[in-house]
């Protein structure tokens, strides 16, 4: 049985470097020139270790950008687009990159300096991919009849000096275009370019008959949005509440004036609506989780092989003793 101890004990002293390790999100794609938020989750036997964020295809090799032991304000140079914040109660540490450039493209490494001769660093790897495009705020927008609403588009730094366009969806003939300060403005559209990351489209006194897909465009790139024009929401008129003659001696008591009811604004969107009971597991629990029916297996099946093997012992050492006895007084 010594083989299975052995076996035992060497499992659980593996199971916080194979089972509860690092976590993070899956590869990311970023449009040139913005930043991007990664968190590190990491489960509660690491929250006073040293952390580090390091870029490279392999981990053993890979460039330290920032960690949670250096001081602030000393960061190399390069590296101050780079920032690192740990919160040890939530066991996550977030890395916020910003100004991404087309070089910052690829793998980094979310790590837990472990130390020791025997004990690698615990680490998860993710790709950034940066990119030169567009994207948008929202895909879908809605707004209610005779109100106005505002589009978000999002573009890389290669586009900054393209003209920007808003054009209805397989009519290209549609499109109203930025003049050279980045603006465009009529009676129902006003379009406000920022010459850096974004240009906003506002759609005025809306109606009907503008629902429908758009595209936001910059040079040779677009993307579109799904604008959706609702009937105006309609308030309840406030019941008339007549009060009894002063001279009737039965006067009838009045009732007390009930507020106005207001419909809600109708809003066919799909929406995100976050329920209270409906709480997401921080990643480190699963881990932590097959840890503890690990051990709890190992319990049951450990106890009663060394219940068996005290049963087998007591039971030789009184058959020995029995058998002394009758090599002294034969029958």
């Amino acid at each position: 049985m010594t083989p299975l101890l052995f076996f035992a004990f060497l499992l659980l002293s593996h199971l916080p470097g194979s089972l509860c390790r690092v976590t993070t999100v899956g590869d990311l794609a970023v449009l040139e020139g913005r930043s991007v938020m990664i968190p590190c989750h990491y489960g509660p036997q690491y929250a006073s270790y040293v952390k580090y964020w390091c870029h490279g295809s392999v981990k053993d090799l890979c460039t330290s950008l920032v960690r949670s032991d250096a001081p602030r304000g000393q960061a190399a140079p390069g590296e101050d687009k780079v920032a690192m914040f740990d919160d040890p109660v939530q066991q996550v540490f977030t890395v916020t990159m910003t100004e991404l450039q087309k070089e910052d493209s690829g793998w980094y490494w979310c790590g837990v300096e472990v130390g020791g001769v025997w004990s690698a660093d615990v680490t998860a790897s993710l790709h950034i991919n940066v990119i030169q495009g567009m994207s948008v705020v929202n895909s879908m927008v809605s707004g209610e009849e005779g109100t106005s609403v505002t589009v978000q588009c999002l573009y890389s730094q290669g586009y900054r000096q393209h003209e920007k366009r808003w054009c209805r969806s397989g009519d290209w003939s549609s499109c109203l275009v930025t003049d050279g300060e980045g603006r465009y403005e009529d009676q129902a559209v006003e379009i406000r370019d920022d010459l850096t990351k974004a240009f906003t489209v506002t759609l005025k006194g809306l109606a009907r008959r503008d629902t429908g897909w758009y595209w936001c465009a910059a040079g040779q790139q677009q993307v579109a949005v799904y604008i959706l024009v609702t009937p105006p929401s309609t308030t309840a008129p406030a019941p008339t509440v007549t009060s009894p003659p002063e001279e009737s001696p039965q006067s009838v008591p009045v009732s007390p004036s009930v507020s106005p009811s207001v419909s809600p604004s109708v809003s066919p969107l799909p929406r995100h609506v976050a329920k209270g009971a409906d709480h997401h597991r921080p990643l480190w629990e699963f881990p932590l989780m097959v840890c503890g029916v690990l051990f709890i297996l190992m319990v049951l099946v450990l106890l009663p092989w060394k219940i068996l093997d005290q049963y087998n012992k007591t039971h030789r050492t009184r058959q020995a003793e029995l058998e002394a006895r009758l090599s002294v007084s034969p029958l």
